[in-house]
């Protein structure tokens, strides 16, 4: 119910936003769903039916015209509106869902503990300790990447699988230094690590600890921020490996993979506390929400990014593309998409059910 729940918020966000965009535009939306397939709920509420689904998954807004390709559009219909327009209309689904999962992490940052690219304490024995690395250390930049939070480092280390890097590091004496590092991996966690122990910051909302800073609200903002990013990021990359077939299964999962990993999740929280289990599954659903907005904005039609992909090429042509072309690369694109979440449903029976 939880995973239901969730996933519901996630999808109505994004329809929201393609719905409040096309609204605002002046685009006749005829039906705003929650779900897929038979109706189970439907209401009329000005001129757009407001419909639950059966399948909870997926959802969609359907406008005036949208796919009306060679009928002369009515002044409220989708293909009346300029590109530009159309093109924040299709845009705005996903913006939504990276707003919701910006405010999600957000949330968590207010009422939990940060870590950040600040040192607290060098551990003995480690790399850190070997070139020299002293508490008050920040680490600005690794291989020339920017890092704003300590994510990103967790990311780039565990991305470099143990390759030599670069530090460049802000000392505690507010000198610039730049080192060369080798991570040492550590069997118990089988990561690579630098060997510190990071600042740590208490939220806004958090219980107060002694020693430990509490954030600022612009602070929690920037790294509500960089989270977010670093989660698009992240989403990207391996959407890509998923798309191209190259990437491990252990590193996706499809509805069954999300069911258990909320449910797993939920339970584990209450283990300690209701509100660690809430903590639990709001941040699942802030990497949800990032998932689904890098996803819809893959170039593939069928998907948000496929129509934003053909609006581009029709500003480019100064004309749209013929529809009979256009109509079967959304068959293609529609096939794709299905033969995909079949992979990604037989890769979760292997792991889950056999």
């Amino acid at each position: 119910m939880i995973t239901i729940l969730l996933l519901g918020v996630l999808v109505v966000v994004h329809e929201f936003g393609h719905f409040i965009v096309a609204k605002k535009s002046g685009i006749w939306v005829q039906e705003f769903a929650v779900g897929m397939g038979p109706k189970i709920f439907s209401r009329t509420k000005g001129d757009t039916e407001y419909s639950i689904r059966a399948l909870p998954l997926g959802g969609f807004c359907r406008m005036e015209g949208e796919t009306e390709e060679g009928i002369i559009p009515s002044p409220t219909s989708f293909l009346s509106k300029s590109i530009g327009v159309r093109l924040a209309v299709m845009a705005a689904g996903p913006f939504m869902n990276f707003i919701l999962a910006f405010i999600m992490i957000f949330g968590l940052t207010c009422t939990s503990y940060t870590a950040t690219p600040e040192i607290r304490e060098v551990l003995p024995d480690s790399a850190a300790a070997e070139i020299g690395l002293e508490a008050g250390d920040v680490i600005q930049k690794i291989d020339g990447k920017t890092i704003h939070i300590y994510d990103e480092l967790q990311y780039i280390l565990q991305s470099n699988q143990g390759e030599a890097i670069i530090l460049d590091i802000l000392g505690n004496d507010g000198q610039h230094y730049k080192y060369e590092l080798q991570p040492k991996l550590d069997a118990e966690s089988g990561r690579y690590l630098i060997g510190f122990s990071p600042q740590i910051y208490t939220g806004l909302l958090a219980e107060p600890v002694e020693g430990y800073e509490k954030m600022s609200i612009g602070e929690t903002a920037h790294y509500s921020y960089f989270a977010m990013i670093n989660y698009v990021k992240m989403t990207a990359e391996g959407l890509l490996r998923v798309f191209t077939f190259t990437a491990n299964p252990d590193e996706y999962g499809g509805p069954i993979a999300i069911f258990n990993m909320v449910g797993e999740s939920y339970e584990a929280g209450l283990k300690y506390s209701l509100m660690a289990a809430i903590q639990n599954v709001v941040y699942i659903g802030a990497v949800l929400s990032a998932n689904l907005g890098v996803l819809n904005l893959f170039p593939i039609p069928a998907l948000d990014g496929g129509k934003i992909l053909f609006l581009l090429i029709e500003a480019v042509r100064r004309k749209p593309m013929e529809a009979e072309m256009e109509a079967k690369l959304q068959f293609m694109g529609f096939a794709f998409i299905m033969g995909l979440m079949v992979y990604v449903l037989f890769s979760d029976i292997m792991k889950y059910i056999i």
